[in-house]
């Protein structure tokens, strides 16, 4: 996780409208997201999660990459979950996040499957929070979540179990001390 690591260690920080937030290759593409980096982040999350399931549902936002090269590698369907719509039939959710208010809509999961949520980065939980409910709420089972970062002083992985009961793996710990990412 070397490679992870370094992109953190240099990313830049944000003020995002209520928190501080980074900026890096992985997740902005600042700079361009180099394929080993994409391929490391991949495998990580496929060492950690339970991937005996029937698909795997990402946000599409900041998720899509990661989840196309997760989903690629465990030889799974990809669902995801958009923060529009359009005339297409999908499942709305509402969404709390460190970065908006609004909702998701939910395309690709049907009664009965077994789903494994995977994350980029988990904040204040929000975003997974409205995963786990549509997945929920659309009468899927949440089979595993897996989140590449956590941001541990936004407490979303107290929060998912909170709210969910639902356990969040992660790979990557980071604060936001002065202004500067720290990985732990």
């Amino acid at each position: 996780m070397n490679g992870l690591r370094t992109v953190y260690q240099h990313a830049g920080v944000v003020f995002s409208g209520r928190f501080e937030t980074t900026v890096n290759e992985l997740t902005d593409q600042l700079p361009a997201l180099r394929p080993e980096i994409m391929a490391e982040a991949a495998d990580e999350i496929l060492r950690i999660g339970d991937f005996d399931c029937d698909k795997l549902l990402v946000e599409e936002e900041k998720g899509a990459a990661l989840g196309g090269v997760v989903a690629l590698k465990a030889g799974l369907p990809l669902a995801m979950a958009r923060r529009y719509n359009y005339d297409i039939p999908s499942f709305k959710v509402p969404l709390e996040s460190e970065y908006i208010e609004g909702h998701l809509y939910v395309n690709g999961i049907q009664p009965g499957d077994r789903v494994i949520v995977i994350d980029d980065t988990i904040s204040t939980g929000g975003t997974l929070i409205a995963l786990l409910r549509a997945v929920r709420e659309l009468g899927a089972v949440i089979h595993d979540v897996v989140a590449l970062v956590e941001k541990v002083d936004n407490h979303g992985v107290e929060r998912v179990l909170k709210e969910t009961g639902i356990t969040v793996k992660t790979l990557l710990k980071i604060q936001i001390v002065d202004g500067r990412v720290v990985v732990l």
